[in-house]
């Protein structure tokens, strides 16, 4: 394990994150033992109350099962995590983002939106129609600005899951959202076919508008289709030349000459 002590603030806090990060970046094997308390508390420097919460944070988030007499085991967080771990396996310890869960995020996304539209269309406010109109009028004005449009479509779909009603797209919205942000300065220009494509959004507002609910959900397929096509050819050309570096690297290491 990769652990080091801590330093003297929100000490439960920083346990959680190392230990956590052992787990999801698959240094602590599912099945695998957690050190005891006494052991944790001597090879991070803190007092066993901060070890005590982290491991309770850990428990609570689907990471390990802890059986008191019994000792406390990794889990497959596969398994048994939520969504909310989301954001934490998007990135390597190295702050690299992680292309397999970036695709992963990306996927749902596409999956999600068509959905959340026909919703929205079946359930929206007087009122919501107003506001959604004034985000796309607000697009309108900074079509040359994919970074302010960027920011207005967050708000776009963060009102048409409100408008949807449906309570676990709005707490998965969330999580995406906040997976998204990570990446997402990284991801404009990838996504300016989708940003820029106003007439689409300005379909979708008006199929929300009409509560044609088909025609929302259809108008969303398409807006998801410009942006995911350019995002995952870039995360399948950057795997590939991950993993083209990755065999140059073995056959360094299996050159006598080396």
């Amino acid at each position: 394990m990769r652990l080091k002590p801590v330093a003297r603030k929100s000490l439960s806090d920083a346990v959680f994150e190392q230990l956590s990060q052992e787990i999801v970046h698959g240094r602590m094997r599912p099945g695998a033992p957690l050190p005891s308390e006494r052991a944790l508390c001597d090879v991070l420097r803190v007092n066993r109350g901060a070890v005590r919460e982290a491991l309770k944070r850990l428990s609570q988030a689907g990471l390990i099962a802890i059986q008191h007499g019994g000792g406390t085991r990794v889990l497959d967080f596969k398994q048994t995590a939520s969504l909310d771990l989301l954001n934490r396996l998007l990135f390597h310890h190295d702050g690299t983002v992680d292309l397999r869960v970036a695709r992963s995020v990306m996927e749902m996304r596409a999956a999600m939106a068509p959905d959340i539209a026909r919703l929205a269309a079946l359930r929206r406010s007087p009122g919501q129609v107003l506001q959604l109109d004034e985000v796309v009028a607000a697009m309108a004005a900074q079509e040359h600005d994919l970074l302010a449009l960027q920011v207005l479509a967050l708000q776009f779909w963060d009102l048409l899951t409100v408008c949807s009603e449906n309570i676990a797209y709005q707490l998965a919205f969330n999580g995406l959202r906040h997976s998204y942000e990570g990446m997402r300065e990284a991801l404009v220009e990838v996504m300016g076919e989708e940003l820029r494509d106003l007439s689409t959004y300005r379909r979708i507002a008006d199929a929300v508008r009409r509560r044609d609910g088909e025609g929302a959900g259809q108008s969303a397929q398409a807006l998801m289709q410009h942006g995911s096509r350019g995002i995952l050819q870039l995360l399948a050309a950057l795997e590939t030349s991950t993993d083209q570096e990755e065999g140059e690297e073995d056959e360094d290491d299996d050159d006598p000459r080396t």
